[in-house]
């Protein structure tokens, strides 16, 4: 009776915890379609407020009634623009005064010197924000497609921005759809149980689901900054990391079923032995991510918070929602191959990993040293790993219309019409600014903002704009201002104007938010990569309760970094025929890399931790590796395979950094865990947990056992 009302307790509790969960689910879950109504994707509004560029763009506010980003629409023909031609733009300059969000009045077409190109400059209002991807489709529909041989692209920065939103906006349908996909056919292949697979797969749409309605109201809130990067990101987290966690919990389950008949009790010891690690690994990732919050570009800021929601609403979902969903599903969840309560011993379901852990255990220093000298290897390839700024061509990789646009620019224009860099001077320095201007290699001419505004051709004789005793001069530069050459001009341009006395100059514009930002990103990268080193290393020695094991396995995990980046550095270079990695490629690969990374030696070394005080450390070591084998090597594979999801997404950066994220996971799951770890551990032996008890009583216990 005792055992029969103790079952029904816990399977009523079960219940209730599982449908607070769906009720929960059934308000948050239309969140995870919203979140691009609270996403920004202006990259300016992300640099730090002290960078000379924020300075210019708060002093360009000065200079005009609203602040605009510019879209150019440049008509090319290759056998010279006709009379027709010019009629057709001139009629379509004229339809653009009247679009929404267009900011009149349009200045007259600007014909190239080759007489192939006629251009546009059509101001667009910032107060659209993300609907300034609608104003650049009206003005595609204006401009109308390619005919008779005259092409139509609308680029600039607006035509730029506008596709960057169209590609956001494939992370609310196709991303999250490949990701739910890719974790269902590796599930499925996992267990072969035609029902297992719905308990993680549900758990971890709960998990999404509810960290969407977190961030959606903390963005909404402007607690935080969610980005297109930022909101992709957070998809293939939640359901990666949730997905492992799942793993974890599951197999252990399945291992306390041979030693419980109750369901009940096997979930209890299942929950006691694998929550630690589970919460280890999931703060390890939250605290690590929160470090970017001590980035200076508030990109940075903004994916470190939205990204730890995800995970810390992971870690609710998957430690609550999962159990409950287990215990209802008592035994028959695991069918064909349900686990009877045999105490039989749970290695004995781990043939493969028990050969891996005997072969470590008979050659454990000759495998340390050749993984290890392999991974090291593989660094060489770090001197293919160019971080740069990536210019817009290379930022997608299929070629939108604005690509095709500034590619033509660049034909027939100074590639820097449209965007030129910004000074900002006093009025009576202005004159010997611009001489000194002029004279910077790779700037093509430079003029004052008159009262005809900043977009038009300076009248004759027309006087400056004079606000607060400043003027604003308007720089041409020679390369496209996405490219490393107009950067090159910029810092020239700005050491140039500096040097003159009492102009007090600002130079600003799209070059310079490049550059400062990638001042800004190798700020961060010195600044947060030892940061989360640090934490990680104290949350190691707290986990495990040692000092040299917690040294060892940051060592192995940033060794393991270093040989994902030189890999990388190879396949982008010599297989994608990539030209580079964006400044932010190294800093985020980091921190997933590392923090992810070092989430599977923490569901290893905790379960060596567990094994070794009953059996010995070396016995121990080879127990951990033989029973946590198969489920972290299947966590590394759904984790790479996630993060491979945002390959869907047609960008440079974030196909990036999924690939350097698979290859880094599997490399630390299938070297790093499987071979480096177990056999460095395995050789060192009892002091590996220096200074604690345990290596004492390990040696003890070894004694004994003999």
């Amino acid at each position: 009776m005792a055992t029969g009302r103790g079952r029904g307790t816990a399977t009523l509790i079960a219940a209730l915890v599982v449908v607070a969960w769906l009720v929960v689910g059934a308000v948050a879950g239309p969140y995870s379609g919203r979140l691009g109504e609270v996403a920004t994707n202006d990259n300016a509004a992300f640099l730090p407020a002290d960078a000379e560029a924020t300075r210019a763009q708060d002093l360009a506010a000065d200079f005009a009634d609203r602040r605009i980003t510019p879209a150019l629409v440049v008509y090319e023909r290759a056998t010279g623009i006709t009379e027709a031609d010019g009629r057709r733009v001139a009629a379509d300059a004229a339809r653009f005064a009247g679009v929404r969000g267009v900011v009149p009045p349009i200045p007259p077409p600007i014909p190239s010197r080759d007489g192939q190109a006629l251009q546009v400059v059509v101001p667009i209002d910032d107060a659209e924000g993300e609907r300034i991807g609608r104003v650049v489709d009206d003005l595609r529909t204006v401009a109308g497609a390619d005919s008779g041989g005259l092409a139509v692209h609308v680029t600039g920065p607006a035509g730029l921005l506008a596709d960057l939103i169209e590609v956001f906006r494939a992370i609310d349908g196709p991303l999250l759809l490949v990701t739910l996909l890719v974790v269902l056919v590796i599930l499925l292949v996992v267990y072969r149980s035609p029902v297992l697979w719905i308990f993680p797969l549900l758990a971890a749409g709960m998990s999404y689901a509810l960290a969407a309605l977190l961030v959606y109201v903390l963005a909404d809130a402007d607690l935080v900054t969610l980005n297109g990067q930022a909101q992709g990101i957070l998809t293939v987290l939640v359901f990666g990391a949730g997905t492992d966690y799942a793993l974890l919990l599951i197999a252990r389950h399945r291992e306390e079923l041979h030693r419980h008949r109750r369901p009940w009790d096997a979930m209890r010891a299942a929950w006691k032995g694998a929550a630690p690690a589970i919460i280890g690994s999931g703060g390890t990732v939250i605290v690590s991510l929160l470090c970017l919050l001590l980035s200076s570009l508030n990109s940075n800021q903004a994916l470190g918070p939205v990204a730890a929601v995800g995970i810390a609403a992971t870690l609710l979902v998957m430690l609550t929602f999962l159990p409950a969903l287990l215990l209802l599903g008592g035994r028959w969840a695991f069918w064909p191959r349900r686990p009877a309560a045999d105490r039989a011993d749970p290695r004995a379901e781990h043939g493969t990993w028990t050969r891996v852990a005997g072969f470590v255990a008979r050659h454990a220093r000759p495998v340390w040293l050749v993984t290890a000298a392999a991974l090291a290897v593989l660094t060489v390839g770090l001197t293919q790993l160019h971080v740069t700024t990536l210019g817009q061509s290379d930022v997608f990789t299929t070629r939108t219309d604005s690509v095709a646009g500034q590619e033509a620019i660049s034909r027939h224009y100074p590639a820097g019409t449209g965007s030129p860099a910004t000074i900002f001077v006093r009025r009576e320095t202005a004159q010997q600014v611009a001489q000194v201007a002029e004279a910077v290699p790779g700037v093509t001419s430079v003029r004052p903002v008159t009262g005809s505004g900043s977009a038009a051709p300076p009248e004759a004789n027309a006087p400056p704009v004079v606000v607060d005793g400043r003027v604003q001069l308007e720089a041409t530069l020679t390369d496209r201002p996405d490219s490393p050459g107009a950067e090159r001009t910029v810092r020239r341009l700005r050491e140039a104007v500096h040097r003159v006395p009492g102009a007090d100059a600002v130079v600003g514009g799209f070059t310079a938010v490049n550059v400062d930002t990638a001042d800004a990103s190798a700020r961060d990268r010195n600044v947060i990569i030892p940061a989360v080193l640090a934490v990680i290393a104290v949350v190691l020695a707290l986990l495990l309760r040692a000092l040299l094991a917690p040294v060892l396995l940051i060592a192995t995990v940033v060794l393991s970094f270093l040989a994902t980046l030189g890999l990388c550095g190879l396949i982008f270079r010599y297989a994608l025929d990539y030209p580079g990695v964006d400044q932010s490629f190294p800093l985020f690969a980091f921190v997933f890399l590392v923090a992810l990374g070092i989430d599977y030696n923490i569901f290893l070394m905790s379960r060596v931790r567990e094994e070794s005080v009953r059996r010995g450390t070396r016995p121990g070591v080879l127990a951990g590796l033989a029973l946590t084998g198969g489920v972290i090597t299947s966590a590394g594979i759904v984790l790479a395979a996630t993060f491979s999801a945002l390959a869907v997404l047609p960008l440079v950066v974030l196909v990036e950094l999924g690939v350097a994220v698979a290859v880094g996971v599997l490399l630390d799951t299938v070297v790093v865990r499987s071979l480096l770890v177990p056999a460095l551990s395995y050789d060192i032996g009892p002091p590996v947990w220096w200074p604690s008890r345990l290596g004492r009583t390990a040696r003890r216990v070894a004694r004994h056992a003999r």
